[in-house]
């Protein structure tokens, strides 16, 4: 199946690039409903209770994919997820 060239053609999570069933089933936890909720979404906010509600730290590629993710769902072209390593590593280098 291919993926959504713009955020209002997705109806389900996995069809956003980079994103497969395990990132889709986080972003359920979280309380999102449907790709459009990542819209002006904080991805460090949403990073940060994933790993207080696992009870674990996620891997930081985990920030990234949300960062792909809310970006796309801002108006983006989609990219991969790891274009957005070095603008984590620069904004948050503690993680």
């Amino acid at each position: 199946m291919s993926k959504a060239r713009h955020i209002d053609d997705a109806r389900r999570f996995t069809d956003l690039p980079n994103i497969g069933p395990a990132m889709a089933g986080d972003f359920v936890q979280l309380g999102l409903k449907q790709p459009q909720d990542l819209r002006g979404a904080d991805p460090l906010r949403l990073y940060r209770k994933l790993c207080k509600l696992t009870g674990q730290r996620q891997d930081p590629c985990v920030l990234d994919t949300f960062i792909a993710a809310v970006d796309f769902a801002n108006g983006a072209a989609a990219k991969p997820w790891w274009a957005y390593t070095a603008e984590r590593k620069r904004l948050h280098p503690d993680l």
